[in-house]
């Protein structure tokens, strides 16, 4: 018996009854071998982790564009927190770690650079849309590996598609990442936020205070604590009502006090000027597109998307880069 068979017939022995089981997965698009040491949704974790999307998340923005300070946190350090928040709750619920780490590490490859400000402005501009969990799914499936993508399994796709709010995962192991990325962002958004003068603590709601704590620290323990407590040997994951009223209570509040601030967003719309004159510039210049991505549109790709693939994969840095490349004149760079 090799060691994935090993630790398969331990997930029967040990998971709960709700569990995804590695050997129960609906499998690859494309089979292949088995390897003889990790079970499906591990692999499939290690393959997340060694992508060049993933790589590209630490220089991503995730609330403050341009931040003054080394602490804010990335689209990289966001993802790390929802992966442990997942990884918590999945553990304590003996449910599939290894599938809920690889859809927290794999749910926000697809983002664009500047955060949600690039997300709407290619949303704006490109005929066929554009939302990140569907860009994420593009990554994995057709642009990492020269386009032979990852190859991972049904249920980790599954469970990236389906993490915004209006996704519905069918596995736990997916609806806790779910979950754990509205946690995450909701408290380190938060501290980001003190940390750059935005808000102080009192400003948020007594009322939220009171029920969920009154730092970053408590709030993040009693949502974690309040997830487990109310999904234990249950076939759903959530919240009860009185915390899950004031988890999106928060959350509405720092909608209006920190995603729409003018402090915290006042560069925004630089950012969205850039993301669509690249956009605009690649739609009249198409063939100043890498090669790669120009084989995908002779391939039959449509060129929109495409470039919206581009743009998209693109990090803050280096979409400063070709935009002053193509719009700025040399003798201005300094």
């Amino acid at each position: 018996m090799t060691i994935r068979e090993q630790l398969e017939k331990r997930e029967y022995e040990y998971l709960s009854l709700y569990a995804m089981k590695s050997k129960d997965s609906q499998g690859r698009k494309r089979e292949e071998p088995q390897c003889d040491i990790r079970p499906v949704f591990q692999r499939d974790r290690d393959r997340i982790l060694h992508s060049k999307a993933f790589r590209r998340l630490k220089q991503k923005t995730q609330v403050f564009l341009q931040p003054k300070g080394d602490h804010y946190r990335t689209r990289l350090t966001h993802t790390l927190e929802v992966s442990q928040n997942a990884r918590t709750i999945a553990k304590a619920l003996r449910l599939n770690e290894d599938l809920a780490e690889a859809i927290a590490l794999g749910h926000d490859l697809g983002h664009t650079p500047f955060g949600h400000a690039g997300e709407r402005a290619l949303n704006a501009v490109c005929r066929e849309g554009f939302s990140h969990n569907k860009q994420s799914i593009r990554v994995v499936e057709k642009l990492e590996k020269q386009g032979q993508g990852l190859n991972l399994t049904y249920e980790v796709l599954d469970g990236i598609l389906n993490h915004k709010t209006s996704g519905t995962p069918q596995t736990l192991e997916g609806q806790i990442v779910r979950l754990s990325d509205k946690i995450a962002y909701i408290n380190h958004d938060i501290d980001d936020a003190v940390r750059g003068g935005v808000l102080v603590e009192a400003d948020i709601p007594e009322m939220y205070r009171r029920v969920l704590g009154e730092t970053s620290s408590e709030r993040l323990n009693t949502m974690v604590h309040n997830v487990i407590v109310n999904s234990m040997n249950r076939p759903f994951i959530r919240m009860s009502p009185d915390i899950e009223e004031a988890t999106m209570g928060l959350r509405k509040f720092m909608f209006q006090h920190v995603y729409q601030n003018p402090v915290a967003k006042g560069e925004e719309e630089k950012a969205v000027h850039m993301i669509q004159s690249l956009y605009h510039f690649y739609e009249t210049h198409i063939e100043k597109l890498p090669d790669k991505y120009l084989a995908m549109i002779d391939a039959g790709e449509h060129r929109e998307r495409v470039i919206c693939d581009y743009i998209a994969g693109m990090t803050d840095t280096y979409a400063i880069k070709i935009f002053q490349e193509n719009f700025i004149p040399e003798s201005w760079n300094f």
